[in-house]
């Protein structure tokens, strides 16, 4: 990893002309990289997905067992109060799962701090392409991997945008090493599972404005 301060990127056009330079906040992109804090995210953001609606029936749930099934003694069967027992086909379930909420709590200046490392690691990286724009004409997929061809991008990248791009998102979802992401819904799983992040000019300024 490249640790020399970086306070500028290149701007280039869709056919990876450099055309102009970007100022960077130091305060969002030039920060100490806390690699733990990436761990404590991750598991932040899958446990934020998880369901947790698994449920089953305990014996106080199951229906029926109301009467015994057959007496005490003397039929020569096994000894039996309930019907709703676990031993039974049709009874409860012991120690099954219940809904739960599997969520757990991160400070909001923790996840800032984790976003900013995440971000100035790209940077150093040179895994952070910044473009004069991002516009298709039409949604179609060629459009999406020429504009990539053209910027010299080929691995698996996320396209961060500051407002909706209808077109852009329709191009690139059949292409599974690509996706598309709005600057409210930046987090540090995606930056990470991603090799290259793409974003415009205005997008860096909204990044800025959201983490500075």
């Amino acid at each position: 990893m490249n640790d020399k301060p970086v306070t500028e990127l290149s701007v280039i056009d869709a056919t990876k002309n450099e055309v102009e330079k970007v100022q960077l906040d130091p305060k969002v992109f030039d920060v100490e990289v806390k690699e733990h804090l990436f761990h404590k995210l991750v598991v932040y953001q899958m446990a934020k997905r998880r369901k947790g609606t698994a449920s089953t029936k305990t014996r106080s749930m199951v229906a029926g067992g109301g009467a015994k099934p057959w007496r005490q003694k003397g039929t020569g069967r096994a000894r039996a109060s309930t019907i709703r027992s676990p031993l039974w086909r049709t009874g409860g379930i012991t120690f099954g799962p219940q809904p739960r909420d599997f969520s757990i709590n991160v400070p909001k200046k923790v996840r800032k701090l984790a976003l900013r490392s995440a971000l100035t690691q790209k940077v150093r990286e040179n895994q952070l392409v910044v473009v004069d724009q991002i516009s298709l004409d039409e949604p179609k997929t060629k459009k999406a991997l020429e504009f990539l061809k053209g910027i010299g991008v080929t691995g698996k990248s996320l396209i961060i945008v500051d407002e909706p791009q209808a077109n852009l998102t329709l191009s690139v979802r059949n292409l599974p090493k690509v996706n598309v992401l709005p600057v409210a819904g930046l987090n540090v799983y995606d930056i990470l599972n991603h090799q290259v992040v793409i974003c415009t000019r205005s997008t860096i300024k909204k990044i800025e404005e959201r983490l500075s």
